[in-house]
């Protein structure tokens, strides 16, 4: 344990923790742009700057650790003089349009700036330099002129996705993000996770699907686990106007936290696709009682209730089972279940019917 003292308060912590660990733990807030705890610290923003008492520059609290002895100060002259110049170059080259950016409200460069009262410094802005919308993924829209080189997305394809997809080029004020070696992003093995635009701070990465739908205060969310398979993945739905729009990482999801692959991020447009089955439906002459003919009306789909679909089949089930033997009937179960509901499957497969006939999807 070591004895330091941030902002005049004294605390006793362990060795090898940063200052941005201890003062969080302490409910000292320091800003960041870069740095999220579900990636490896880079100190690239330098947004989280802080004066250690003795050293001759300022320290970048997420990759700083603490030592015996270590006086620190977060709020000084010197550090908030600091951010509100790197604040300030920031916007010099990023658009002003938040209002009408798809994530204005939830920008965590737009909250900085209203925090430390900072406007695009005297000496102007850059302006468009890139073109909008620039990559054709079908699911991530990209728009560069609103990057400010945190890193962010490099670091979540390459630590929590390991793909690799993005990069970074050039050097000086030509530096930029790019995908692979300036090629387009499924071009450079992107599987279209989304897992960038989620850890992305600010509009330079957006979901395309519900681009200009609704923003952060429109919208509704509903936490809810992925429907596609059986790993329980969590996520939040945006829902406005009783409809879903979108979907939201939750970083408090206890199986995936804020990651989740194609299918759960951007698989969510069957909700209220016209084709949707809402209800079981059975042939007519199954509910009419008829003779079984594959031409005319009996053949015909009917939208019944689940009480009458369900009795339909265990019904089915029995006959055949007495009529023919068990072995004559097949179960096949899904990896969209849960393990427990596949068990049961197995079970009514195995002791109610009585066969062992019985498979899996990813078999087929």
């Amino acid at each position: 344990m070591v004895n330091i003292t941030i902002d005049g308060q004294c605390i006793e912590t362990e060795a090898g923790k940063t200052i941005l660990q201890v003062a969080k733990e302490n409910g000292i807030q320091i800003p960041t742009l870069c740095y999220h705890k579900d990636l490896s610290p880079t100190g690239n923003c330098r947004m989280c700057v802080v004066e250690v008492k003795g050293g001759r520059f300022l320290q970048a609290a997420c990759v700083t650790q603490v030592w015996e002895g270590m006086e620190i100060s977060t709020v000084s002259e010197r550090v908030m003089k600091d951010r509100k110049l790197t604040l300030e170059f920031m916007l010099a080259n990023h658009p002003l349009d938040c209002l009408t950016c798809d994530v204005g409200g939830e920008c965590e460069l737009q909250d900085l700036a209203y925090d430390y009262r900072v406007e695009v410094p005297s000496w102007g802005a850059k302006g468009t330099r890139y073109p909008v919308d620039s990559d054709p993924n079908p699911f991530v829209r990209v728009d560069f002129n609103k990057c400010i080189l945190c890193r962010r997305c490099v670091q979540a394809c390459a630590e929590i996705q390991v793909r690799d997809v993005w990069g970074v080029a050039k050097r000086g004020f030509e530096e930029q993000i790019v995908a692979g070696a300036g090629t387009t992003m499924l071009e450079a093995r992107c599987e279209s996770c989304g897992q960038c635009v989620a850890y992305c701070p600010t509009g330079a990465l957006s979901n395309k699907m519900n681009y200009g739908t609704a923003r952060a205060h429109q919208v509704k969310k509903v936490t809810t686990t992925c429907s596609y398979c059986g790993v329980g993945c969590q996520f939040d739905l945006l829902v406005k106007n009783d409809k879903v729009i979108g979907v939201s990482s939750n970083p408090d999801a206890p199986v995936n936290g804020m990651a989740l692959c194609v299918k759960g991020r951007y698989g969510y447009d069957y909700i209220h696709h016209h084709d949707r089955l809402l209800k079981p439906r059975v042939r007519r002459y199954l509910l009419e009682g008829v003779k079984k003919e594959r031409t005319g009306s009996p053949w015909d789909w009917v939208e019944t209730e689940w009480d009458t679909a369900l009795d339909i089949v265990a019904k089915k089930f029995k006959e055949t089972r007495d009529a023919t033997g068990a072995d004559t009937l097949g179960f096949l179960t899904s990896a969209k279940c849960l393990n427990e509901e596949n068990y049961l499957m197995n079970k009514l497969a195995r002791q109610v019917i009585g066969t062992n006939n019985i498979d899996h999807c990813a078999r087929l």
